[in-house]
């Protein structure tokens, strides 16, 4: 799908579906076609606040270059004297976070069905040498279909060789982003690690209370295993948490096929997943196209950013 240039006009805009530090998701219907999108509001002022442009030109740039089953699309952008506007495909389900909290815990199987997919994600976005940093539950959305689409890409970053900017969600960080040793790609396949533990313990491997309690325990690298964590999933974490970036799995000589290969996904068909011909066992309930009752429900904000003047907007010549 080709991003196009569109007139915020065309749009009737609705209610938020969730709320960022530059702004907002809204759902919007495009009167045209009737078609329902999520429109995602990007105040320039805090981008300009927080020196957060080059970020915003990356995420950006990136949506406008990916198309995977598995990822979010962005089919237009526009903008006025204060907020940038993506026109992004809305996701009825609502984030996965919502669910396993719900859960508490995933069996195995479904374990697998969801990370299965970020494995293929990441997968996909590597082959661009594009690097997400900002694997968590909360970016990943339920489709109609009960498969995900990741969202929200302000961190991920286009990475030749590699980068040293801090970022991501501290339960997540990878060992060499805290230790500011430069990162690339391995931080990726750190985040899964998380995620497989996090979906089939019901809590992260590192959690605390106090952020810098979480740094030091990621930095200390010790995983405990709940009694009754599956022996394979375990063995697939250990290699996926590794501290040594030259022994982390996805970062070794066969890349992502370490992964792919690993016991734990033995009786999973790779292929079976990215053509959608697995079932899986949450399918969200969705009453119509602009169902919105799978996300959680915001205040509304009638309050206007400051706008931007032209010669201080670096977003002008979109």
């Amino acid at each position: 799908m080709e991003t196009k240039k569109v007139k915020l006009g065309e749009y009737d805009i609705m209610n938020t579906l969730g709320t960022g530090s530059f702004g907002r998701v809204r759902l919007a219907k495009q009167k045209s076609s009737n078609k329902y999108v999520a429109l995602k509001m990007l105040k320039k002022i805090e981008i300009l606040r927080l020196k957060q442009v080059d970020h915003i030109i990356s995420e950006f740039n990136i949506l406008k270059q990916i198309k995977h089953p598995f990822l979010i699309e962005m089919s237009g952008y526009t903008q006025d004297e204060r907020y940038l506007y993506f026109v992004l495909e809305y996701i009825q389900g609502g984030e996965l976070f919502t669910y396993l909290r719900n859960a508490g815990t995933v069996q195995n199987e479904e374990a697998q069905f969801y990370s299965a997919q970020v494995v293929l994600m990441f997968e996909y976005l590597h082959t661009k040498n594009i690097v997400y940093r900002d694997l968590k539950p909360e970016n990943l959305l339920v489709q109609s279909d009960g498969y995900l689409k990741l969202t929200d890409f302000g961190f991920a970053k286009v990475v030749e060789d590699r980068t040293y900017t801090l970022c991501g969600t501290p339960e997540y960080l990878a060992p060499e982003i805290l230790l500011n040793k430069g990162h690339s790609k391995p931080v990726d396949w750190w985040c899964l690690g998380i995620f497989i533990y996090e979906m089939l313990a019901g809590i992260d491997p590192f959690n605390d209370e106090d952020p810098m309690a979480i740094y030091q325990k990621i930095l200390k690298g010790k995983v405990k295993f709940p009694r009754n964590f599956d022996n394979e999933a375990k063995s697939l974490v250990k290699h996926l948490l590794e501290q040594d970036v030259t022994k982390r799995f996805g970062n070794l000589k066969n890349g992502v096929d370490d992964i792919k290969q690993h016991k734990w996904y033995e009786t999973l068909n790779w292929k079976d997943i990215i053509n959608k011909k697995i079932k899986p066992q949450y399918i969200p309930v969705i009453q119509s196209d602009y169902d919105t009752s799978n996300f959680a429900t915001y205040p509304d904000s009638t309050e206007l950013p400051d706008p931007v003047k032209p010669q201080d907007d670096p977003f002008k010549d979109w």
